[in-house]
């Protein structure tokens, strides 16, 4: 952990509107801005629900896909061609799409030319997000990931002009999210939060938001998972997600999402079901380096913790009274696949340097097949 002394940058959207009815500006800022070509990136399921952001004339990318690839993202760029704002709306898959359409169209570059830290150029085009998942957080940061599918490994692309000018976190757009979709973003949120509040530059600024936004999820989620019209829960996961996407900017995540990407690139598992399958695992193994920490995160999740074994237990048992299955085999990962997945998260350098627990290539295959 760094000191208070150490110095941070924290970043975020100029305008942040949050609450219910709050999709309702977006019109309005979108004419005060002057914009006249609107291009929302959406997926399948929110681009039957256009109607609600109220804009007048628009045009749409509808097919962004779970996990989306370079090829997707292409796809999306020269729809956009023309647009003069591009409006995020969906998960963090749609998201990080629209973040990266708004740097490259109607410029002279490619994906490969500002892929990595600080390449991208600045933006020609307006960037507006409306999340309808309380999850990622993307909706408040500077990174973005696509997949490559010639390597199949995630390529993550971070600048200060993906950062949108206007987000509107409206959690009314997340009453529809069945439960299950629910459970797994959540855990998605409550990931960012505990290992950014466990890695080795997690920083007292960045504790407290991260903190408030693992007790918000244990508050909360199973509240919204039981029952979708908890308005108040679907309020309460909207902010603990915003907290995680505050909590990536300037220390994000380690081990755990390292170890859940194999499951996306490979076989396309929701990004939050992996998080979820493999966060028991992580948090116990980074227990015994960060046992102070680890004993509030497992207090505000509603157990006690103590010995590894006590603090997997009791992680999994928080996943599963979700309804979701904690079993790789359950969701159709091969057993053959394993031993590869485990080379591809060990070689996640920009997440594990930063966990506080050296894993080794057989250390996560360890966690692959006790979590199999």
């Amino acid at each position: 952990m760094l000191p208070l002394t150490s110095p941070l940058e924290m970043q975020f959207p100029p305008v942040v509107r949050f609450g219910d009815g709050t999709i309702k500006t977006l019109k309005d800022w979108v004419v005060q801005k002057g914009y006249k070509a609107p291009f929302v990136v959406a997926d399948a399921a929110n681009a039957q629900r256009l109607d609600l952001l109220g804009l007048d004339t628009f045009t749409c990318f509808s097919d962004v896909v779970p996990e989306p690839d370079i090829p997707n993202l292409k796809q999306a760029v020269a729809a956009a061609e023309g647009c003069d704002v591009v409006i995020g709306f969906g998960g963090g898959s749609a998201m990080d799409l629209a973040k990266l359409v708004a740097v490259l169209v109607s410029q002279d570059c490619v994906f490969e030319d500002i892929s990595g830290p600080h390449r991208a150029l600045p933006r020609k085009v307006g960037l507006a997000q409306l999340p309808t998942t309380a999850g990622t957080g993307s909706e408040v940061g500077t990174r973005a990931l696509v997949t490559d599918p010639a390597t199949l490994s995630k390529v993550a692309t971070e600048s200060v002009h993906m950062l949108a000018d206007l987000a509107i976190i409206d959690p009314a757009l997340t009453m529809t999210v069945p439960s299950r979709v629910t459970a797994a973003t959540g855990v998605d949120a409550m990931a960012h939060c505990v290992e950014a509040f466990t890695s080795k530059r997690s920083h007292p600024i960045i504790d407290n938001y991260a903190m408030m936004g693992i007790e918000l999820v244990g508050r909360y989620l199973k509240r919204a998972v039981d029952d979708g019209s908890d308005a108040e829960a679907r309020t309460g996961l909207a902010l603990a997600a915003f907290y995680g996407g505050v909590c990536l900017g300037p220390v994000n995540t380690t081990s755990g999402h390292a170890v859940s990407y194999p499951l996306g690139t490979r076989h396309k598992l929701a990004h939050g079901v992996a998080n979820a399958l493999i966060f028991p695992h992580t948090l116990a193994a980074n227990a015994a380096v960060v046992p102070e920490k680890t004993a509030k995160v497992c207090h505000a999740l509603g157990f006690e913790g103590g010995s590894n074994e006590a603090v997997l237990a009791g992680a999994r048992a928080f996943c599963e009274s979700l309804g979701l299955d904690m079993h790789l085999s359950a969701h159709g990962i091969p057993e053959s696949d394993l031993a590869e997945m485990a080379k591809e998260a060990h070689a996640i350098r920009r997440l594990l340097d930063w966990n506080p627990v050296d894993l080794s290539v057989d250390d996560i295959e360890a966690i692959y097949r006790a979590a199999y």
